[in-house]
């Protein structure tokens, strides 16, 4: 992901009004009010996202919570003027306060559940940015998903809110999901898609 400053020479902060005016054709997010370029997503990255999404919506049906895939827009801090400077499109996103899809355009606060899968376009830097912005925004559960180390850094909300419990989960085993009990991810498969 790359910055994408010269969308407007002259402007130094956008907003999601900004934002909905931007080329359709290619994506974007906002981080406090910084625009990033994002690349497309390789095959192996589509292949592991896919196998998750799979396994998530074959928990989910019949349940209130739903899962979506990229490109969904997060507006995690939003305002009715769209004057949010954060918008984000993680890679999988799991809702389970359907006020928050209401405007049936982008989830209108916190996710439940981020998964981001990383990749080459996505540094470490921009990885801590949005850490920082999950965790402000209240998001319950956070992974990263590392295909090369076949790991998953998994992030969960501490009770006071202010803080994530961090651990990594390595190789093909079943990971419990803490926001949807009962679910329990094979990364047998999603290693091997």
């Amino acid at each position: 992901m790359s910055s994408a400053r010269g969308l407007d020479a002259g402007n130094n902060s956008y907003t999601y009004a900004d934002y909905l005016g931007w080329e359709t054709d290619k994506r974007y997010e906002l981080i406090d009010g910084e625009a990033y370029m994002m690349s497309s997503p390789s095959v192996r990255h589509q292949t592991i996202s896919r196998e998750l999404l799979v396994q998530f919506g074959n928990f989910l049906k019949g349940k209130p919570c739903e899962v979506f895939a990229a490109p969904l827009d997060v507006r995690l801090f939003p305002r009715e003027d769209g004057g949010d400077n954060t918008v984000v499109q993680p890679d999988l996103l799991v809702v389970c306060d359907k006020a928050k899809l209401e405007d049936n355009r982008s989830c209108r606060g916190a996710p439940d559940l981020v998964i981001e899968i990383f990749s080459p376009s996505n540094t470490n830097s921009i990885l801590l940015l949005k850490f920082n912005q999950y965790l402000a925004a209240g998001v319950r559960e956070y992974w990263v998903i590392v295909p090369e180390t076949r790991t998953v850094q998994v992030h969960i909300l501490g009770e006071d809110a202010g803080h994530y419990i961090s651990t990594v989960h390595a190789g093909a085993g079943a990971l419990d999901v803490s926001v949807l009990p009962g679910l329990r991810v094979d990364f047998a498969p999603v290693w091997d898609a």
